[in-house]
């Protein structure tokens, strides 16, 4: 457990299938204080993605309580709009729309949402130029390098001001020059802004990088510790 006040906090989660014969997650108690990453490792199956979902509200659990800034998951009326304002999601596809360019893409998570258009461009803009894409947010996914294509999906992440980042396998795609490139990125983002990462990954070196890693089997937190 860490020993800040802790920006998200998982009291003994479980995920059921087949009238619990099923167990996806087990009693799950984790806590990520303001500004740390957390890497979840372990064999597949063993949980990883099923917390993951469980964390950015894409399922509910059968049992237990998530809390992201003392607020109970429970008490959260539209899971799509929770998710929209609070939460950014990372995934190793990069989920770019093709037909939009890079700038379009980053501001699709705000159609629907509150403010005005132009203030979401103008935001989406301020991301890609500290991202290093100033001069390519008029480009397609398609002309675009694989790294390039993951920085514009981490500020597609950020418009619209997320308390917590999720990140599945987010550097798989990458060769090592990209994927040092871009863990650096996500971590000088959520220290700066003080939010919460939680990154699935089955690489080491990946995992590495993280403030603290959580070792899953089972459905079950069985080792987590510093790196």
């Amino acid at each position: 457990m860490t020993t800040a006040s802790p920006k998200l906090r998982i009291q003994e989660v479980a995920l059921h299938y087949d009238d619990g014969q099923t167990r996806a997650l087990d009693g799950v108690s984790l806590e990520v204080a303001p500004g740390e990453f957390v890497a979840i490792v372990g064999p597949s199956g063993s949980g990883k993605s099923s917390l993951l979902n469980v964390i950015g509200t894409l399922e509910q659990p059968t049992a237990g309580q998530v809390y992201l800034d003392g607020k109970a998951y429970s008490e959260i009326r539209d899971a799509s709009l929770f998710r929209r304002e609070n939460i950014g999601f990372v995934f190793q596809s990069f989920n770019l729309i093709p037909t939009l360019t890079a700038l379009e893409n980053v501001v699709v998570p705000t159609v629907g949402g509150s403010g005005r258009v132009a203030a979401h461009r103008s935001r989406a803009q301020a991301l890609l130029a500290q991202l290093g894409l100033g001069a390519r947010m008029g480009h397609l996914p398609g002309k675009l390098s694989g790294g390039e294509r993951q920085r514009v999906a981490i500020a597609r992440a950020l418009i619209n001001n997320p308390r917590m980042i999720l990140a599945d396998e987010p550097t798989g795609s990458l060769d090592s020059a990209n994927a040092e490139q871009v863990l650096d990125i996500l971590k000088g983002v959520i220290k700066q802004q003080g939010l919460a990462m939680i990154m699935v990954t089955h690489d080491a070196k990946v995992s590495a990088h993280a403030d603290r890693i959580i070792h899953m089997r089972d459905g079950r937190i069985e080792q987590e510790g510093g790196t």
